[in-house]
């Protein structure tokens, strides 16, 4: 298993896909990492050479903001948002959707389960 950004990407898959499993890398910023270092669409992780694969690692750390950084970048984000106390703060504060979704039906994934109201059969 080839190690990069801290994360155990499959072996058996090609390039494009298993870098996908690095949070922060989609489909075209895995294609352009492969491009930038030359590495075939059709070339799968366990044909890499270790060159190729501390290539791939450095252009990631050098170009990228990924795993750890990403994720505590976006929380600083909204850490941030919070103690503005404007409006998309408060909607993270109180765990409602923050970009203008609906919340009388739905929005069960930002609200959780559905809590049983005493009396309200009708």
């Amino acid at each position: 298993m080839a190690r990069i950004a801290g994360v155990n990407i499959p072996t058996n898959k090609r390039v494009v896909i298993a870098l996908q499993y690095i949070h922060g890398i989609g489909e075209k910023f895995a294609q352009d990492i492969c491009t930038k270092v030359g590495i075939p669409a059709d070339r799968r992780v366990n044909e890499m050479s270790d060159a190729e694969v501390i290539q791939v690692r450095e252009t990631i750390d050098r170009d990228y903001v990924v795993e750890g950084d990403l994720r505590r970048g976006v929380a600083m984000n909204i850490k941030r948002l919070m103690d503005l106390g404007n409006y998309r703060g408060l909607r993270h504060r109180r765990g409602l959707p923050v970009r203008g979704q609906r919340t009388h039906t739905n929005a069960r994934t930002r609200k959780g389960p559905a809590k049983a109201i005493a009396g309200k059969k009708k």
